[in-house]
């Protein structure tokens, strides 16, 4: 059986490569490296932003969640239903901003010093994401080698991966390996749940296999501990960089709309078929003696639960999902290293051959980070809430301040990005256990370190100079 999977898993990896390598020679200029020449058609947009997305959090941070504590699970994933929802507005704005990057953006409406502190936030956050990625294709590998390699030499063979894919063709080949890996996990996942469901008889024999709780909308969480799941999701992708680049990427603002339509029934079908899949998991678990690693209840009912073909083609899906969403994550921070502080500070003259090369070489660099990261992290669902919460504070609420308040300044917006950064990082030293009291101390950074930040930026930017109109007119289709 290990040989069907090996030779699924490659001919994933195979095609992977071929499409990277196909799109490796449409890319001539820096806009060809970082936005794909801002080309991508609505239906590429829909797949890429799915499988961005759609990555170790909700694979195996909520499918962890989901096997510990059933439907509750689904919070996280609504946070990003919530978001979507609201990003359907902003999308054609994002777009006509025409930037590179978020702290791009954040210069154009704000400052230099916006700038260089959006980098640093999104460094911190997306090397984070990328490095549970790099853990989940670890998992995956092991599982299907168990006695070749180890979770830890995994973590080396799929930075490897990821590196490498992403260094070749920058936007153009994440949009387009985006595409296929999005087809293929839909696919298998929509064929897979009622295979999996009818094994345990249905869904009466599911719900009676599982504790009462697992049905319920707070199972044995309470309701601050569900929108500690919720929120940082929902800020996430308010303010996710990675989304922004692709409406960046976009050939126009219609096709940046009609993306995010896509994206919201793609997103709610597969958060909801991941969660009941874990939970129908677990149960094949509690029915056969297993005692499988919740993060790995995927994977592992992939290859023990399914017929082979199927298995082997959902282990292919899992694993091409987690490639994409580390490619991705991997991909944003190197843009920033390039356009956000190379271009703009170190060589503003630099020809486009010397911006690839530098390019390449960031996505080497943060992989390596990445992987250290992986090789030190415990687990991915508290590693996956550490880097939502650093963005959802710091950033999302300039981000969309940028867009939609005249009012907000370049003084309020950097107060807030750094605050928000500050708290969360040192949130759980000891510091902050010995000095505050227990009942603040215990709970997730998320809302300690959004309404500093929303405060400072509502409290300096009021007590401050307003922005010029040059600043803001871009953002409101107005002329300068």
């Amino acid at each position: 059986m290990s040989h069907l999977y090996a030779v699924v898993v490659g001919a994933i990896v195979l095609t992977l490569l071929v499409v990277s390598l196909t799109r490796l020679g449409k890319v001539k200029t820096k806009a060809d490296y970082l936005v794909a020449g801002r080309s991508l058609p609505a239906f590429v947009l829909v797949f890429t932003l799915l499988s961005s997305w759609i990555g170790s959090g909700s694979l195996l941070g909520g499918a962890e969640n989901a096997y510990n504590h059933g439907l509750v699970a689904l919070w996280q994933g609504g946070g990003g239903w919530a978001g979507l929802l609201l990003i359907y507005f902003i999308a054609p704005r994002a777009r006509r901003s025409a930037k590179f990057t978020i702290p791009d953006l954040l210069e154009s409406r704000y400052n230099q010093t916006a700038r260089v502190l959006g980098v640093i936030a999104v460094l911190f956050a997306y090397t984070a994401i990328t490095s549970y990625q790099l853990i989940g294709g670890g998992d995956i590998l092991s599982l299907i080698f168990p006695t070749v390699i180890s979770p830890d030499f995994g973590k080396y063979i799929m930075a490897a991966f990821v590196i490498v894919f992403t260094a070749i063709a920058g936007m153009s080949s994440v949009a387009y390996m985006d595409v296929v890996i999005g087809l293929l996990a839909t696919v298998t996942m929509l064929i897979a749940l009622p295979v999996l469901m009818h094994s345990v008889g249905g869904w009466s024999g599911f719900h009676a296999e599982l504790p009462a709780s697992h049905f319920t909308p707070l199972g044995d969480d309470t309701l601050m501990q569900a929108l500690e799941l919720f929120v940082p999701t929902c800020l996430l992708m308010l303010g996710n960089q990675a989304m922004y680049q692709k409406f960046f990427s976009a050939k126009s603002e219609k096709d940046a709309r009609v993306a995010v339509v896509g994206w919201i029934c793609g997103t709610v079908v597969l958060e909801t078929v991941i969660v009941l899949l874990a939970m129908v998991g677990h149960v094949l678990a509690i029915k056969s003696g297993a005692s499988p690693f919740p993060r790995e209840i995927l994977a592992f009912t992939a290859l023990h639960s399914l017929p082979g073909l199927l298995g082997a083609l959902l282990m292919g899906a899992i694993f091409a999902k987690i490639i994409s969403t580390a490619n991705n994550f991997l991909f944003s921070p190197a843009t920033n290293l390039v356009n956000d502080i190379f271009v703009r500070y170190i060589a503003p003259e630099a020809s486009n051959k010397r911006i690839l090369i530098v390019s390449r070489l960031m996505v080497v660099l943060l992989g390596i980070w990445a992987l250290y990261q992986a090789l030190h992290t415990g687990s991915v669902l508290k590693k996956a809430l550490y880097a939502y919460t650093i963005y959802s504070a710091a950033l999302t609420p300039v981000i969309l301040a940028a867009f939609y308040s005249k009012r907000v300044n370049a003084a309020g917006a950097v107060t807030a990005i750094f605050a928000g950064t500050f708290i969360t990082v040192f949130w759980d030293s000891s510091f902050v256990h010995n000095h505050l009291p227990a009942v603040l101390a215990q709970r997730d950074a998320i809302f300690p370190a959004l309404i500093v930040a929303v405060l400072c930026l509502v409290v300096v930017s009021a007590l401050t100079k307003p922005p010029r109109k040059d600043q803001v007119a871009i953002f409101f289709g107005e002329k300068a």
